[in-house]
């Protein structure tokens, strides 16, 4: 019995090192929140990493999606305290340092708009890839 303890110990540890040292080196982020607050502190988590060396993906969905209109509304870019950035303006920032924006595939036609209203740079997600890079081992999921 000591020993199988022993072994299950031993293997314990071995599975916990192995994930503690491993990388995630990519970040997805799914944005859905109306809030501004919230979209803001997404974006600030998402250039946080993206400055740590992960490539982030950012996903908007539902009311979300306005952030990646070319007339967004102002809560899109208003700015907010501390430092007077707005959602949109950091995640402009997000895109220009590599970081990759879509909206999601179903957002333009419910929106009742074309590929045109978003900023440039920004594109609507293709379902078998947006799968596809989810359920990557190497993707951490982030979700607001």
């Amino acid at each position: 019995m000591r020993k199988l303890l022993s072994a299950l110990a031993l293997g314990t540890m071995m599975i916990t090192s192995t994930l503690a040292n491993a990388s995630t080196s990519n970040l997805m982020t799914i944005l859905t929140s109306p809030e501004p607050q919230t979209q803001l502190m997404t974006m600030v988590l998402s250039m946080q990493s993206l400055k740590q060396g992960v490539a982030v993906n950012i996903l908007l969905c539902g009311p979300a999606g306005d952030l990646a209109l070319k007339a967004a509304p102002e809560t899109a870019t208003a700015p907010q305290k501390p430092k007077g950035m707005s959602p949109q303006g950091l995640m402009k920032k997000i895109m220009a340092a590599g970081g990759k924006v879509e909206v999601c595939a179903i957002y333009l036609p419910n929106k009742g708009v074309s590929v045109d209203a978003l900023l440039d740079g920004i594109t609507s997600a293709k379902p078998p890839a947006m799968a596809k890079a989810l359920l990557d081992e190497d993707t951490r999921l982030m979700s607001f």
